[in-house]
């Protein structure tokens, strides 16, 4: 997720705002907090459609969830500690 998080940025860099914003929604898709937060924010300026807003954020919602497990929930209370 983070690698096309990248991608965006570099896209977004070279003037392919277009390209920028399929791979952010990508990434959003896979989990990545940040490129939701940027699919979120061109969704407030009328970059991204509702729809694939929408999209982008219960795929995200669904990662996150399939992510969690008692392991996971275990470490990171014991790394909190």
């Amino acid at each position: 997720a983070t690698a096309r998080y990248n991608l965006a940025i570099f896209d977004l860099n070279i003037d392919r705002g277009d390209r920028a914003m399929k791979h952010w929604i990508i990434a959003a898709k896979l989990g990545h907090d940040v490129a939701l937060n940027a699919v979120k924010d061109s969704f407030r300026v009328g970059l991204v459609s509702k729809e694939d807003f929408a999209s982008a954020l219960r795929a995200h919602q669904d990662t996150i969830e399939a992510m969690k497990s008692p392991q996971r929930e275990a470490a990171e209370e014991a790394r909190k500690e």
